[in-house]
């Protein structure tokens, strides 16, 4: 137990020294929200409900990129760099060295979401019940699983580069045809009837609905589950393979 302990504490302290994750998990998020409910005039009919609405959006946009490039990347470094063979001489096991960065990670983005909520009630005065702080901080905690799940995959590639630009594409492509940057209603319908069914629209979801005091559809959540289930197969088959060779 104390060396799991300590390796969650050594992947929580190396994450906060990466600044790429500080960039793009904590700094973009927080200027996008600035810049779409502060500089630019979207014309919202309630313009709190709006500012709560992207804050949620920029939480589920943050929390998605650091699972997916963050775990991602640093997995294809560590590989690269000779450190997951390293691991397998010592006491560590592969299971507890997993779940260590599993749990790291988790807990960067518990920490995230609370600075970006933080961001919201400073820069808008963004006001939600303390229910409803929490719900949504909960559900977008839990429903990172599947983004965790693509950054395994992500993981499994062999060069740093590679993975990188990956995982970018991976990454915006979700949020916009999602509906994190813009409004999922106002794309074509062509759009609307695909983003309704990735994974980024149903994380984004979950939490507008909260705000809204209703709790995440249940077709959210099951659409979350499969993906967790068809990402980790997917790693998981990836990995044997690459294991066999």
């Amino acid at each position: 137990m104390k060396i799991f302990q300590m390796q969650c504490k050594y992947e929580i302290i190396r994450i906060l020294r990466n600044r790429y994750f500080v960039f793009w998990s904590l700094v973009m998020p927080i200027l996008f929200y600035y810049i779409f409910t502060n500089v630019v005039n979207t014309n919202a009919p309630d313009k709190a409900e709006w500012q709560a609405h992207y804050l949620m959006s920029m939480t589920v946009f943050s929390v998605m990129g650091s699972s997916m490039m963050t775990l991602g990347i640093r997995m294809v470094q560590e590989r690269s760099q000779g450190w997951s063979t390293f691991i397998r001489i010592t006491p560590l096991s592969d299971t507890v060295y997993f779940a260590a960065q599993m749990i790291g990670q988790s807990v960067i983005h518990l920490l995230s979401i609370i600075i970006i909520f933080i961001a919201g009630a400073l820069i808008n005065g963004v006001s939600l019940t303390a229910l409803e702080w929490t719900l949504s901080g909960l559900w977008i905690l839990l429903g990172s699983l599947p983004f965790l799940a693509i950054g395994t995959l992500v993981g499994s590639m062999k060069k740093v580069e590679t993975a990188a630009g990956v995982s970018n594409v991976i990454y915006m492509v979700l949020a916009i045809a999602g509906g994190l940057w813009m409004p999922l209603e106002i794309m074509p319908k062509v759009m609307q009837s695909i983003g309704k069914w990735l994974p980024s629209y149903n994380f984004g979801n979950g939490a507008w609905e909260i705000i809204r005091g209703n709790m995440p559809d249940w077709r959210n959540i099951l659409i979350l589950i499969a993906y967790l289930a068809l990402f980790m197969l997917l790693s998981k088959y990836i990995r044997r393979k690459q294991e066999a060779v």
